[in-house]
């Protein structure tokens, strides 16, 4: 939650005058994204944001001051001022906007006019008469004066008061309802208005699809033993036997992943915290040993409900419901595509058993329960969807160490699931280690493992199945280490190879209806996560397909 004695920037009274929302995002969760609008703006703003040399003083020679910078703890507001002219002893604040001239009556929204007023509002508390400023629209290259008359200042000030009563209260307010504004907003993919709007309605609604820049950064894997990585200047470099084998621009780098003995420099290390990306460290095997993270980003109100719902053990049952359900349902629906219904209809019959039963536990250790007998016929089928002869027997699920090559390649899939969960979460502010239907455990991300869940069958499972039955995993992939089964380096390269290809796999979402990639539905599960535990949303909808 933001200080209620801090002062509002400028820029975020005009973004509350916007949508409230949009304000609570950026303002108090500390979310940003950016886009053309708002990459374009700072090319507009590159001149008028170097400040001038000088003070603001009563000197008729001075003429104009740029990027000026005031703050009034009465008016409880601090915010830089593009521009302000001097003219007949009247400062005149000018502030730029990218885009042209609106055709309304005032022509300039009201957003800008209330935060232009609140900067002649600074100004004449900072001693200058100040009666009106302007718009530049850069695009229109055209002035529009603003007036500050009694209404817009009035106007102005009950922004501020009511953006700070918001901020008081502890919760994200609701989205705007089909709102033109949503589509060319930068933090549509953030705030899933539409989708929010939907599981609130009790009715069916449509869901505009969701139009988010497209995903430039992907996360890096070294895989080679000895291996280390380092930094030369925006290049992440990857060499073995001191020979530079790879480079990767930081700016495509989302995390990086090093499995065994890779060396990490401080220097690419420090580079990526700054960048926001993590380092995540796994044994030879894949299992998640540890992680570097940046520091936390946003405000802690995402940790605060994830520790209220843990407390409740009502809506922590109701959120490991939604999750085990999804999870049953999307089992079922691998085994129909792999077996056919006539193939396994004992099997498909038992797991919509389990799905109805999921509602009806009263108790964790029921739903437990409900899921431990799911798994055991979700993984009786498991051999059957094999069809690679005898190299690879599948009995039954194993792991730590997993004994077989069909497990070794599951558990290595889950772990590199896991690890993106745990991507996804620290990027809506949430906890990975305080799991809600996972017990917590020293050491464990049990609210990633929470998450993955629902995509263990539609991501994990069904690349293992792919790459074991087309041949991309063969039997040199893999190598016996006394009583388990691990996969070799090029192996691990393989599976990767099919993971990151599933995850690119653009799928029509069931419940939303528009197209996007599993990883971006990761990223909207975690973000729904987030919104129920904040009480946005009042259920969480699982992930399924049909």
């Amino acid at each position: 939650m933001a200080d209620e004695a801090a002062q509002i920037p400028l820029r975020m009274v005009n973004e509350f005058v916007y949508c409230p929302r949009l304000f609570w995002l950026e303002y108090v969760d500390r979310e940003f994204a950016d886009s053309y609008d708002t990459v374009d703006g700072r090319r507009v703003h590159r001149n008028v944001d170097r400040p001038s040399v000088g003070a603001m003083e009563d000197d008729e020679e001075l003429r104009d001051l740029r990027s000026v910078t005031l703050s009034s703890e009465r008016l409880g507001v601090v915010g830089t001022l593009d521009l302000v002219e001097r003219a007949a002893g009247e400062a005149i604040p000018v502030d730029y906007k990218r885009g042209r001239v609106p055709n309304v009556p005032e022509r300039a929204y009201d957003p800008e006019r209330v935060q232009l007023c609140l900067q002649g509002l600074l100004l004449r508390e900072a001693g200058f008469r100040c009666e009106r400023g302007y718009l530049y629209f850069a695009a229109s290259r055209t002035r529009v004066e603003v007036p500050f008359h009694d209404d817009l200042i009035t106007a102005a000030l009950r922004a501020v008061a009511e953006a700070r009563v918001l901020t008081a209260t502890g919760r994200i307010p609701p989205p705007l309802e089909d709102s033109p504004k949503c589509p060319r907003c930068s933090l549509v993919g953030i705030c899933l208005p539409d989708e929010t709007n939907a599981l609130r309605a009790t009715e069916p609604r449509q869901v505009r699809p969701l139009v988010v820049p497209a995903e430039v950064a992907g996360p890096v894997y070294v895989v080679d033993p000895g291996a280390s990585v380092g930094k030369s200047e925006d290049v992440l470099q990857i060499k073995k036997d001191r020979a530079v084998v790879d480079e990767v621009r930081l700016i495509d780098c989302s995390h990086l992943s090093v499995f065994g003995n890779v060396q990490v420099s401080t220097q690419a290390a420090r580079a990526l915290l700054e960048r926001g990306s993590a380092v995540f460290y796994f044994s030879f095997g894949g299992w998640l040993n540890g992680m570097t993270i940046p520091p936390a980003g946003h405000s802690l109100d995402a940790r605060i409900a994830q520790h209220r719902c843990w407390a409740d053990p009502e809506r922590s049952l109701a959120l490991a419901r939604s999750i085990v359900e999804g999870k049953v349902r999307n089992q079922r629906t691998l085994v129909r595509r792999s077996l056919g219904k006539d193939g396994a209809s004992r099997e498909l019959g038992q797991l919509a058993f389990f799905v109805n039963q999921c509602s009806r536990v009263r108790s964790a250790d029921e739903l437990l329960g409900v899921e431990g007998m799911a798994a055991r016929t979700y993984f009786a089928c498991f051999a059957r969807m094999l069809r690679v002869g005898s190299d690879f027997v599948f009995a039954d699920r194993n792991r730590r160490p997993p004994r077989d090559p069909v497990n070794a390649t599951l558990s290595f899939l889950y772990a590199l699931l896991v690890r993106d969960c745990v991507a996804a979460l620290l990027a809506v502010g949430l906890d990975p280690g305080l799991g809600l239907f996972h017990t917590l455990r020293l050491g464990r991300p049990s609210l990633a493992l929470d998450l993955a869940e629902e995509f263990r069958p539609l991501v994990a499972d069904s690349v293992a199945l792919s790459a074991l039955n087309t041949g991309e995993l063969e039997k040199e992939h893999f190598v016996q280490r006394g009583a388990g089964v691990a996969l070799t380096d090029d192996g691990r390269r393989a599976v990767i190879k099919a993971y990151e290809r599933r995850m690119s796999t653009t799928i029509v979402h069931d419940l939303f209806g528009y197209s996007a990639s599993y990883r971006r539905v990761l990223a909207i599960q975690a973000r729904l996560l987030a919104r129920y535990l904040e009480a946005d949303i009042p259920s969480y909808p699982a992930f399924t397909t049909r």
